[in-house]
């Protein structure tokens, strides 16, 4: 039985992939530092669906199995923590790794920026010595859609150069992609990057604008729509993403024409909608106006997202599910998960 290690398991899409992944009988090993960037309650909830008590889930460096399935075991670990990494390495001999943790978010990664340093740049070189000393077969890693920062020509592809970003975020994941370039090149480990496109779905990050909205419209609170509205991003749901991470993890990259066995693919769902169409999703679903408070651009957030996915899609991937349809199946889970 193959044995993955996923980290960022108690996060958004961590979560999703571990529940997948173990319905496909791979030994799952999850990890997760489970910190308080957002409710950590949402985390040890995603966590207990994996059949993983939040008492034993909470106790760092301790290994606890799930009571529901018996091909996942679940680790709190910081991935700063060398040391701790080194001997998970070491114990399991992992066949693959899918590094989903990270410190998540643009706006925060300014007023924290030392957050980002330590779990993204750290943390991950820690991962990525962890796959050299141990031979690790692939490791599958989280890029982002901010890497491409300001660039006016679109849709945004993996060759369009990402040397500006602007956001410190943005920054650490284009250090990662060049940190496994050059793991891949010294190293023969196969990397495989993904520049995530705007994810949504049921389980979300409450910081994230589909959260937000559907809590504030359901409050009778006013939504913060920055730019006034004149912004649009590449909405991808769930579903499509974690059938694109398991189409990547499926096929490592490999040496051709002396290139290091090294790749990056934009993930997202191929056509972008306006903020003011994703906000009239919500609107329908809920059956209720937003009242929208009009802002300016906030400072590291970029107009318009796109991706190119053609490389992914002469994969088989595709992206499936329309917006108003994974608006509603959020809302859905929004309401059943809070008791409204």
């Amino acid at each position: 039985m193959k044995k993955i290690l996923v980290t960022g398991a108690a996060g958004f899409i961590g979560f999703h992939l571990c529940k997948t992944l173990i319905k496909e009988n791979y030994l799952i090993i999850g990890l997760d530092n489970i910190n308080d960037y957002y409710d950590v309650n949402l985390k040890f909830d995603r966590l207990k669906e994996l059949g993983v008590e939040r008492e034993k889930a909470a106790i760092f460096n301790k290994e606890t199995s799930s009571n529901s399935f018996n091909n996942f075991k679940f680790i709190r670990l910081n991935l700063e923590d060398t040391d701790a990494i080194s001997k998970l390495f070491e114990k399991e001999k992992f066949d693959e790794v899918v590094n989903l943790a990270a410190q998540a978010g643009v706006r925060y990664s300014i007023q924290n920026p030392r957050a980002y340093v330590q779990s993204n740049l750290v943390g991950f070189l820690n991962i990525l010595e962890g796959c050299r000393d141990t031979k690790v077969k692939h490791l599958l890693y989280a890029s982002s859609s901010s890497v491409y920062g300001e660039n006016k020509k679109t849709p945004f592809s993996v060759p369009d150069n990402v040397d500006h970003p602007i956001s410190l975020y943005a920054a650490t994941k284009k250090s990662n992609e060049l940190m496994a370039h050059t793991y891949s090149h010294l190293y023969d480990i196969p990397t495989t990057g993904l520049r995530f496109f705007t994810v949504y779905g049921p389980w979300g990050r409450p910081d994230m604008a589909l959260f937000l909205f559907t809590k504030a419209i359901i409050e009778g609170s006013s939504i913060n729509v920055f730019n006034k509205g004149k912004m649009s991003r590449d909405f991808t749901y769930i579903d499509d993403i974690i059938s694109g991470i398991e189409i990547s993890l499926s096929l490592p990259p490999s040496k051709d024409k002396q290139q290091v066995p090294y790749r990056i693919f934009n993930i997202g769902k191929g056509s972008p909608e306006t903020l003011e169409d994703f906000i009239s999703c919500i609107e329908k679903s809920l059956d209720k106006k937003a009242h929208k408070k009009m802002l300016p651009i906030q400072p590291g957030d970029v107009p318009k997202t796109w991706a190119d996915i053609s490389d992914l899609k002469g994969m088989g991937y595709k992206s499936s599910t329309p917006i108003e349809k994974g608006v509603d199946k959020f809302v859905k889970w929004y309401k059943e998960y809070y008791k409204l």
